[in-house]
């Protein structure tokens, strides 16, 4: 199910980002006004660009969020602290009292999507982390710089 709202979020932004640029042309009568003369085939150019960025949206999920461990070896008194030190360096704020963080500034929420969160699970040689794969990412190797 969580696939299937990002893909609905991603295919919505993707398509207000279309519009926007779209408008922008308009405006700036770069373009005609009129659909039809802007698109070779016309009105049904629209529903042949939805399908485009539904296709995007689809896969967009499958490679845009990713579960990644980081090594940090060390008991949990040792290894939490340098966590939560992590996350807050990077903008991150732990929600409720499971391993789960969100960004705190509501740009960075809105931009991606309120799809934030970054979920960590305590495995045997560090952490198991996942969201964002750019987020992700960066948390490892700062994690992985941290524990060094």
């Amino acid at each position: 199910m969580r696939y299937f709202i990002r893909s609905v979020k991603y295919f919505v932004q993707l398509m207000v980002i279309l519009s926007l640029i779209i408008a922008v042309l308009i405006v700036a009568k770069i373009v005609p006004g009129d659909i039809s003369k802007i698109f070779v085939n016309g009105y049904n150019s629209l529903w042949q660009i939805a399908l485009l960025m539904a296709a995007f949206a689809a896969i967009y999920p499958r490679f845009g969020y990713i579960k990644r461990e980081a090594v940090v070896p060390g008991s949990d008194e040792e290894v939490l602290p340098v966590l939560r030190r992590v996350m807050e360096a990077h903008g991150y704020v732990e929600e409720g009292s499971t391993l789960c963080f969100r960004k705190k500034a509501a740009g960075d929420r809105l931009t991606r999507l309120w799809e934030d969160k970054i979920t960590v699970e305590r495995c045997a040689v560090g952490f198991v982390l996942e969201g964002i794969g750019r987020d992700v990412t960066r948390l490892v190797n700062a994690l992985r710089d941290r524990s060094a």
